[in-house]
C-alpha cells in the first residue's frame, strides 16, 4: 500500500542535527495520520508521500519548516514564588507569551535556571533555530479507521492516549498550584 491522504504510516526514524550529532533514536515507532493533519512535520510528510513500506530516505529540515528559529523575546525571568514547588531546572510549565494578547495560544516554557528568587523560563522549543537531519525508515502503512479521519489522530499502540488529564485539559478544570498563577503543571508528551 502507498502512503496517501488518510493512510496511518508507522516510522522508524533517527533524528540528528545538520553536523550528524545524534539528539533521538526511536524506541517506539513514529504512528501518525498521513494528509495534513499536523500530526508530524510537513516535510516529513512530503518526503513519505507516495511510498510504501521498506522506504528509507533521509532528509535535512530547515528551522522555519521544523520548530522554527530561536526567539529571544519568549525567554522571560518570573518570580520563584508564581511557580510550584518542588522546582527543578527542565521541568515545563504552559503559559502565555509576555504580550498576553488573547489571540495568542499558551506556551510551553521550559525552566532553564534557578536563581534565588527568579527563575528563566523559555518558551522556545527545545529544537528551535537548529537544521534537523531525519532518517526515517517505512515499517508499516495501512489505511486509517473512520474514527481516526474524524479525530484527526491514529488510535490505539503508539497513536493517541487519551486519560484523565486530557479530559481535565478538554473541560477547562484549572490545576494551578495557587490562585493567580497563569502557570500549571501539564504532561508533555
Amino acid at each position: 500500500m502507498k502512503i496517501a491522504k488518510n493512510t496511518v504510516v508507522t516510522v522508524h526514524y533517527k533524528l540528528s542535527d545538520a553536523q550528524g550529532n545524534l539528539i533521538e533514536e526511536s524506541e517506539d515507532p513514529m504512528v501518525y495520520l498521513h494528509g495534513g493533519y499536523e500530526n508530524t512535520l510537513p516535510k516529513i510528510e512530503e518526503a513519505l508521500d507516495g511510498q510504501e513500506v521498506g522506504f528509507n530516505t533521509t532528509i535535512q529540515v530547515e528551522p522555519d519548516d521544523a520548530f522554527g528559529e530561536y526567539d529571544p523575546a519568549l525567554v522571560k525571568v518570573e518570580p520563584r514564588d508564581r511557580l510550584p514547588t518542588p522546582l527543578e531546572v527542565g521541568m515545563q510549565f504552559e503559559g502565555m507569551p509576555e504580550d498576553d494578547s488573547e489571540d495568542d495560544d499558551a506556551l510551553i516554557f521550559t525552566v532553564t535556571d534557578i536563581a534565588d528568587d527568579k527563575v528563566v523560563l523559555d518558551g522556545n522549543h527545545t529544537l528551535a533555530g537548529i537544521a534537523l537531519r531525519f532518517t526515517l525508515n517505512v515499517s508499516e502503512v495501512r489505511p486509517a479507521t473512520d474514527e481516526e479521519i474524524t479525530h484527526e489522530h491514529v488510535h490505539g499502540a503508539h497513536g493517541h492516549h487519551h486519560d484523565e488529564a486530557d479530559d481535565e485539559l478538554e473541560s477547562g478544570q484549572d490545576t494551578e498550584s495557587a490562585a493567580g498563577d497563569h502557570f500549571r503543571s501539564r504532561p508533555i508528551h
